[in-house]
């Protein structure tokens, strides 16, 4: 038995594999989709050579969460650029797969078409069969291979036997087929209602990714003016710094008053981020979209903080060059004063000599 299984596992080979985000629908509500893990997972196709079987396999962490056999009537759906779907009705349940790109889904979708027509060849084969060695049994069995008997070499009872055997099973096999049919057709109705809804409900997905798109642009064309007037708030200080000296207003209330303006601007687009972000379909590439936004309006915050310290440096420069005004007004006072006193000096030498020269 262990032989056995050993060689089923090696006869079953991976042909395909893409790396996905999963997703399977809620079964409750049949109309929101549940992330099955929490980054992009490995999905394969798996063809099994002893059963002539193709499966969609992929695991996450320690458990598959997927596991589906693919049959001649199941449908791959492109519900978006980058997102599809298909229904299991065996594992009851959708499976949603959201790809890093549209020419990762054509290439599965390409895939899944190529082993459904496979998987259909090998349905004829099998009845084909099954019709050669049981022209009795005109019941479709899908994916059904009869229990082959052992040996025919015995007895004339053991034969009769297995011969009987065969029939109950064949019998059984007939009643089994019956039911999975009925079921399908049921099941078929159930997952056509909810296809109608599944493509209403992406609908107002799509409408709402376009809305998210037109405010991303919008965010883009005002980040660009707000690095516009980063850069002109910037040579203003570099004008401020240059012309301190000879400059008679103080630019510190313009400029804080301008500061503060646009602190209240990038407070109300992050609170109007936060609001987007609520409205916005959890798809990976809005978020990857939303990321880099604010990391753009993060390294504008970090700009103005620049900005402001060298604000700050600005106004130390005028302080000290207020000091240094100041103090070559007192070295000007102290220079005239001795002046003054040179003055008066010369004055009293100058009637010292007049008075002498009368006497003379």
């Amino acid at each position: 038995m262990r032989e056995t299984d050993m060689d089923k596992e090696c006869a079953e080979q991976p042909i395909f594999s893409t790396r996905a985000h999963v997703f399977q629908i809620d079964p409750v509500t049949k109309k929101n989709w549940i992330p099955a893990s929490k980054h992009a997972a490995t999905v394969s196709y798996f063809y099994d050579a002893t059963r002539n079987v193709y499966r969609i396999i992929s695991v996450g962490g320690t458990k598959a969460i997927i596991n589906s056999t693919i049959t001649p009537n199941m449908t791959f759906t492109k519900t978006s650029q980058k997102f599809g779907q298909w229904a299991d009705s065996r594992a009851n349940t959708v499976y949603g797969l959201g790809f890093a790109s549209e020419q990762n889904l054509s290439q599965f979708a390409e895939k899944f078409q190529e082993v459904r027509e496979a998987a259909r060849l090998a349905r004829e084969k099998s009845q084909d069969k099954t019709e050669l060695t049981n022209p009795a049994l005109n019941i479709i069995a899908p994916q059904i291979v009869p229990s082959p008997i052992i040996s025919a070499n015995g007895p004339g009872d053991d034969k009769l036997f297995r011969s009987q055997s065969a029939e109950m099973e064949l019998s059984t096999e007939r009643e089994r087929v019956k039911k999975m049919l009925s079921e399908g057709s049921v099941c078929e109705v159930q997952w056509e209602a909810e296809f109608f809804s599944l493509q209403d409900n992406n609908n107002k997905l799509v409408a709402a990714l376009r809305e998210a798109n037109a405010n991303v642009e919008k965010w883009k064309k005002q980040l660009a003016g707000y690095q516009e007037e980063a850069e002109r708030l910037r040579q203003r200080v570099t004008e401020l710094e240059t012309h301190s000296t000879t400059s008679g207003t103080d630019p510190e209330n313009e400029l804080s008053q301008r500061l503060q303006e646009l602190e209240t601007l990038l407070k109300n687009k992050e609170e109007e981020i936060l609001h987007l972000k609520g409205q916005r379909p959890d798809l990976t590439e809005l978020e990857s979209e939303r990321d880099e936004l604010l990391q753009k309006l993060q390294e504008l915050e970090d700009r103005n903080q620049e900005l402001e310290k060298e604000l700050q440096k600005a106004e130390q420069n005028m302080k000290d060059t207020h000091l240094e005004r100041d103090r070559i007004r007192e070295e000007i006072s102290r220079a005239g004063d001795e002046l003054d006193i040179k003055i008066c000096q010369l004055n009293e030498l100058r009637l010292g000599l007049s008075q002498l020269l009368e006497g003379n």
